[in-house]
């Protein structure tokens, strides 16, 4: 009886410590599976791609001075309208120009009136052109100078008012940019993996960043620079 006893002890002592070193490699195994997964390469792609811009501010002002107000606003109704007029000879519609009030300053009601400042008043008179005709409003701002001989001198394009020149149809490249993005991040992956005696794997992560779209350059602002940078991450296989 106690002979079966112990025998019984002894199998079951025996059985507890193949399953325990069973499980330790098992444990094992998985352990290493486990770190092998965790073999991973992060990578960026680059995507690039120079557009024409589809859409232009086009600022257009001019002052105009007077002793006689009632007159200064004949002249500013006289010269506006011209400018108008210039503008849809070249191909301009009336709903791409918009006319603001004129801005009339009176220097004497400011107190200090300056010696030296011939005329009371004084229009700034702002129009802006918002088109989708690039070449054409290119070509015409070229053409202004034109008006000069009619009296009509158009400030210069200052900081504040330069023609801003805008990129909208961002969702027609962007499935062509984030793919480009994605296939140059994979070819540096894999220029990694080979040179670590390693094989790809999946992706394990991926970002696609943000687009930016800025000026290619001061000289041309109408043409842009689309640029996406995808981040992936890649597991590494022996």
């Amino acid at each position: 009886m106690q002979k079966n006893y112990l025998l019984s002890a002894l199998l079951l002592g025996g059985f507890l410590c193949a399953g325990m070193v069973y499980l330790g490699q098992s444990a094992s195994s998985a352990l290493l599976e486990m770190k092998a997964l965790e073999r991973t390469v992060t990578v960026k792609g680059l995507a690039e791609k120079e557009v024409k811009a589809n859409i232009a501010i086009w600022p257009i002002n001019f002052t105009e001075v007077d002793n006689n107000l009632p007159k200064l606003y004949e002249t500013v109704q006289q010269k506006t309208d011209r400018v108008v007029a210039f503008l849809k000879e070249r191909g301009f519609s009336d709903s791409e120009i918009t006319v603001s009030l004129p801005s009339i300053e009176d220097r004497q009601a400011q107190g200090y009136v300056d010696p030296n400042v011939r005329y009371r008043y004084s229009a700034k008179i702002n129009l802006s052109v918002y088109t989708s005709q690039i070449d054409l409003m290119l070509s015409t701002r070229k053409q202004m100078i034109n008006l000069v001989k009619e009296g009509i001198a158009i400030a210069s394009q200052d900081y504040e008012n330069r023609t801003e020149f805008l990129f909208t149809a961002l969702n027609d490249v962007k499935p062509t940019m984030v793919q480009e993005a994605t296939q140059n991040a994979r070819e540096v992956a894999e220029k990694f993996a080979k040179d670590s005696q390693s094989r790809l794997g999946k992706i394990k992560s991926a970002s696609q960043g943000q687009f930016t779209i800025s000026d290619r350059d001061s000289s041309t602002p109408y043409i842009k620079q689309i640029r996406i940078v995808s981040t992936l991450t890649y597991y590494l296989n022996d």
